[in-house]
C-alpha cells in the first residue's frame, strides 16, 4: 500500500543556500524524525492561493505535522494588544496553517502539533495563550513532563514521566480550547500535552521531541506512534477479509 505521506506546512525563507531566490523550507529534524518512523515528509509551501485547494491536497496525505516557529497573531485568540515580546507574526503563515489544521481535524486525519503547532491547535479550538512567560524557564531547557496514564502521549512515549523534554518557547496555553483535554504538564504546572477528545489521533506537545529523537527512544516514540496511526489510515479499515 506504500509508505505514509506526512504533510508539513513549510516556512518562507531567505536563507536557503544554493538558491538564487528566496525559498520555502521545513526544519530538518522534523523531517528526519518522520523518516526514521518510516514515513515520507512532504512540505507544503505557505502560499495563500493554495488554501482553496487544501481538501484536494489532503486527499493524498495520511497525516499532518504542525511544527514550531514564530508567534501566532494574538488577535486570533481575542487579544488586541500584543506583548512587546511577541515576535515574527506572519499572517500568511497563520492563514495557511489554520486552514490546514482545520481541514485535517474535520477529516479526522492524524495530526501531530509541536510547539507553535501545539499553540495553534489550542487557538483553533477557541482557546487562548499567555503571550509571554516572564521567568524564561521554558526557553532552551530540558525538563521532565508528567503525562496521563493511558493517554495517547503516554502510550507513544512508553512512560508517564518523560525525563528530558526540550522546550524552546516563551508562550503557553492560558484557556484550553474546546474538545481538548490536558494530558501532560511540566513540574511548574505549564500545560505540555493536549489531545482532541473526539478524534482518533490529534495530539499536541509544547516541547520539541525532534530535537533529541535521534538519541532518545521516548521522543522518537511520539513520531513512531504518529506514523503507525498514519499507516493505518493508508491501509484503510480492517475488514477482516
Amino acid at each position: 500500500m506504500g509508505v505514509p505521506l506526512i504533510l508539513i506546512v513549510g516556512r518562507a525563507t531567505s536563507d536557503g543556500k544554493g538558491l538564487r531566490t528566496p525559498g520555502y523550507a521545513s526544519g530538518r529534524l522534523y523531517c528526519d524524525s518522520i523518516a526514521r518512523a518510516g514515513a515520507v515528509p512532504v512540505i507544503l509551501p505557505p502560499i495563500p492561493e493554495l488554501i482553496p485547494r487544501i481538501d484536494d491536497i489532503l486527499d493524498g496525505i495520511d497525516g499532518v505535522v504542525l511544527h514550531g516557529g514564530v508567534d501566532i497573531d494574538p488577535t486570533r485568540y481575542g487579544q488586541v494588544v500584543a506583548s512587546e515580546h511577541v515576535y515574527g507574526v506572519d499572517p500568511t503563515l497563520d492563514a495557511v496553517e489554520f486552514a490546514v489544521a482545520d481541514a485535517t481535524i474535520h477529516r479526522d486525519l492524524p495530526l501531530f502539533a509541536i510547539c507553535r503547532g501545539f499553540q495553534l491547535l489550542n487557538v483553533l479550538q477557541g482557546g487562548s495563550l499567555t503571550q509571554h512567560l516572564e521567568n524564561g524557564a521554558h526557553r532552551d531547557v530540558f525538563h521532565p513532563v508528567d503525562v496521563v496514564a493511558e493517554s495517547r502521549v503516554a502510550r507513544a512515549l512508553g512512560t508517564t514521566r518523560s525525563a528530558a523534554c526540550h522546550s524552546f518557547h516563551h508562550q503557553a496555553i492560558d484557556t484550553l480550547g474546546s474538545d481538548l483535554v490536558i494530558t501532560g504538564r511540566s513540574d511548574d504546572g505549564i500545560i505540555e500535552a493536549i489531545e482532541h477528545s473526539t478524534r482518533e489521533w490529534v495530539v499536541g506537545v509544547q516541547w520539541h521531541p525532534e530535537d533529541s529523537s535521534d538519541v532518545d527512544v521516548e521522543q522518537q516514540g511520539l513520531f513512531d506512534e504518529f506514523v503507525r496511526v498514519c499507516a493505518k489510515v493508508r491501509r484503510g479499515p480492517d475488514t477482516g477479509a
